[in-house]
């Protein structure tokens, strides 16, 4: 009973399933519950993984990682209830929902790991951070860091900053994607054709992210090399602070912050 169950089979349960398939895991050793009959096809004629119910996953693995959206983690944990034990261990996915929730709703004992990952991981570039529930243990987050290290990095904080983290970077590619499209815009204002626009922001993107990620360097710093004295890029820089970019950012995140409580604020 050393398998992986994975509950969910929805865009970040797929990105697990096949990250693990492209590095050590075979097929035989995932398993895959998912609610919606076509989904779970599709999933089994792609990754060729096993579909079972609930019960029969749980008797197959002793690592279950729940990848539903939140407001089905509790009928998911009735299912689960009487099936899970100490001998297994949950790593969660789903946003806002606290480790004490899920305990508070299993078997005394059963460890618990929260994990925070972002959309990236369709591409193994995620970034994941994880945090330990009453009764995880330093193998239970090794096991938790395995799995999502498949698709990207993986960093441990306490439970208590994982909503920040939700905004900031669970949620973040989606302001990154608002900010790219905003600049296509910008470049067709100015007369240049989408495709070309799209081109120019995506690899500006790419090489900017590889800059901020290698070169040791202060993000203000990367930003001060490319903005001459009276030049092009200060007007620009200028005009942002102007419409409050810079707030509305701060303000956006916080607000994401404030939604993640309020989707574990049932505990």
């Amino acid at each position: 009973m050393d398998g992986l169950a994975i509950f969910g089979g929805g865009k970040i349960g797929e990105a697990l399933v096949s990250g693990l398939l492209r590095g050590e895991r075979t097929p035989g050793d995932i398993v895959v519950c998912e609610k919606h009959g076509e989904r779970a096809a599709y999933l089994a004629g792609t990754y060729s993984v096993a579909t079972p119910g609930v019960a029969a996953a749980v008797g197959m693995s002793s690592t279950l990682l729940l990848a539903v959206k939140p407001q089905d983690i509790d009928a998911l944990l009735a299912e689960l209830r009487p099936v899970v034990g100490p001998q297994h261990v949950i790593v969660s996915v789903a946003a806002g929902i606290t480790t004490a929730h899920i305990e508070a709703r299993l078997a005394d004992g059963v460890p618990v790991v929260r994990c925070m990952p972002n959309t990236p991981a369709l591409v193994d570039q995620a970034m994941t951070a994880v945090s330990a529930g009453a009764h995880a243990t330093e193998e239970h987050l090794a096991t938790a860091e395995s799995l999502l290290g498949a698709v990207g990095r993986v960093v441990r904080v306490p439970e208590s900053q994982l909503d920040a983290v939700t905004a900031l970077s669970g949620s973040g590619p989606a302001y990154f994607f608002f900010l790219v499209e905003a600049m296509i815009d910008a470049g067709i204002l100015l007369g240049l054709p989408r495709a070309l626009a799209a081109e120019l922001i995506v690899q500006t993107a790419i090489g900017s992210a590889v800059m901020l990620r290698d070169s040791g360097e202060h993000p203000v710093q990367l930003r001060e090399a490319v903005t001459s004295p009276g030049g092009t890029t200060i007007a620009a820089i200028r005009e942002l602070e102007v419409h409050g970019v810079r707030a509305a950012l701060l303000a956006a995140i916080e607000a994401a912050c404030l939604r993640s409580r309020e989707l574990g604020a049932s505990d």
